[in-house]
């Protein structure tokens, strides 16, 4: 079946944003919610989107989308939360920063952060703080992953286990209804396992289009976290597990 206008014009966005709300996008298009759920349908249908409640995401199964494509978007949210994120680490600490476009903004924000130590197996995040002369740079070790610039594995893993930093920064590919993080590699769920455990403090970064994603790997649950960092309220029910288990949420921008 062919793409309409509007139904490739939906896909670019979904891209971009990594989701899609049918209010927005009826507002955005001049056409009534049918119109649009009836186009998000047929969307996912065709294999391109999957439906969530109030909207769609772009479907994954189990294979993540590719880095490039990850790293453009939603750039001014991650921005926003790695903002946030930063201003709550305080100078004079130190702290893990794990895989993700959103650790890697984070990175960016601490470039004028004094007399911190960051040990992180992402390479990115060792390029961008190489800027700060302040900052002591520590690189595990393990099978360099070039689509991304991580690094895992069980020397990654033996890595994180010498350290007890006083913050953590992960990233994750979905989070659920449940308030269960996911992940799509293995390899890298036992590497942030690890840096969880090593953390006296763990920092979630991940702005809003993560939200009811799939994916296979259960990383952790949010209640072993001390802080959520995002762009947009949290829906109903997880923003109430949250305060359950007393893990403060920041919406950020």
């Amino acid at each position: 079946m062919a793409l309409s206008f509007r139904q490739n014009e939906i896909l670019d966005i979904a891209r971009t944003e990594g989701r899609v709300v049918v209010e927005d996008l009826a507002q955005r298009f001049d056409v009534t919610l049918q119109t649009i759920r009836r186009d998000l349908t047929e969307l996912s249908d065709m294999g391109h989107l999957d439906r969530v409640h109030g909207g769609a995401v772009l479907r994954t199964g189990v294979v993540n989308l590719a880095y490039e494509q990850r790293r453009h978007m939603n750039d001014g949210a991650k921005a926003a939360i790695a903002r946030a994120c930063a201003a709550a680490i305080p100078e004079n600490c130190s702290l893990i920063l794990n895989l993700g476009t959103t650790t890697e903004a984070v990175a960016r924000e601490l470039i004028h952060h004094r007399n911190i130590t960051v040990v992180t197996n992402n390479m990115n995040v060792a390029n961008i703080l190489t800027a700060n002369p302040g900052c002591e740079v520590m690189v595990a070790g393990g099978a360099l992953r070039r689509s991304d610039g991580g690094l895992v594995g069980e020397l990654t893993t033996q890595f994180f286990e010498q350290f007890k930093v006083d913050y953590a920064v992960i990233g994750a590919s979905a989070l659920d209804r449940d308030g269960d993080l996911l992940d799509f590699d293995l390899a890298e769920v036992r590497v942030s396992k690890t840096i969880i455990r090593r953390a006296r403090k763990t920092f979630l970064v991940c702005d809003h289009s993560k939200i009811d994603r799939s994916a296979p790997a259960r990383l952790a649950s949010l209640s072993e976290l001390t802080c959520f960092f995002t762009d947009l309220p949290l829906p109903e029910e997880l923003d109430r597990k949250c305060r359950d288990w007393g893990v403060q949420v920041v919406v950020a921008g």
